[in-house]
């Protein structure tokens, strides 16, 4: 979900609906204003959310008064987390953030700012590309923890008519040199979607699907996600 979208009311009545209807972890977007790794939708969100003054330190506030009983990832951008201080992880924590993933600073990428991550109170969470290389693969699952996010499909996040052929054998070639559960995302849209992706990955990240539903109205994206669960669990 993203932070103030639709609306501040709406998105804390849906951070707190989304464990009842099955959810195991939350993730929560920090609306940027430049979010490139993300489709129309959850630009769209960001967007809205910006315009009605969310914050990164105003998503930590949604975030500890709802008092969600699962594990809450927050997701960035690096620019927000940067801005935001030193203590930002801290305070993250004592918000009731249990891990945060920056879509913008891959492995290698800045050695200083990514230890300052690792050694952070949060599970530092690291994505995988479908075209990264297996060596490369065991380097990121080694500094990241909580779970590793690997990338259905090249391309932004967004709904998705089917999940790729090719995701068991990406899956099974991560799982080689990874020791931490994986979760797919990008495109993973409907129960279907979680039911086959569900058979070969430790979980699903449903984004943009659930964002789209939420636009309409809080319950049609809890509606959503009790789908995603049973399926899930079928």
């Amino acid at each position: 979900m993203t932070a103030g979208h639709p609306d501040r009311a709406r998105s804390l009545a849906l951070l707190r609906g989304l464990a009842d209807a099955g959810a195991d972890v939350v993730e929560v977007g920090v609306p940027f204003s430049d979010p490139v790794a993300d489709g129309p939708i959850i630009q769209g969100s960001s967007q809205a959310a910006l315009e009605q003054g969310m914050t990164l330190d105003g998503a930590l506030a949604l975030i500890a008064e709802a008092r969600v009983p699962i594990p809450v990832v927050l997701f960035s951008y690096l620019n927000p987390l940067l801005s935001a201080g030193d203590d930002v992880l801290q305070r993250a924590r004592d918000a009731g953030v249990h891990g945060v993933l920056v879509t913008d600073l891959p492995v290698g990428a800045d050695p200083e700012r990514e230890a300052w991550f690792g050694r952070g109170p949060l599970d530092f969470v690291r994505l995988v590309a479908p075209t990264t290389p297996a060596a490369r693969m065991g380097e990121i699952a080694r500094h990241g923890r909580g779970f590793v996010y690997l990338i259905s499909r090249l391309g932004v996040t967004g709904v998705r008519d089917a999940m790729p052929e090719s995701l068991p054998s990406t899956v099974a070639q991560l799982r080689a040199v990874c020791d931490l559960p994986i979760c797919v995302g990008f495109g993973v849209s409907t129960a279907a979607h979680a039911r086959a992706v569900g058979a070969v990955a430790d979980g699903v990240v449903v984004g943009s699907a659930i964002v789209q539903a939420a636009e309409r109205s809080v319950d049609e994206a809890l509606a959503l996600v009790r789908e995603l669960r049973a399926a899930l669990d079928g």
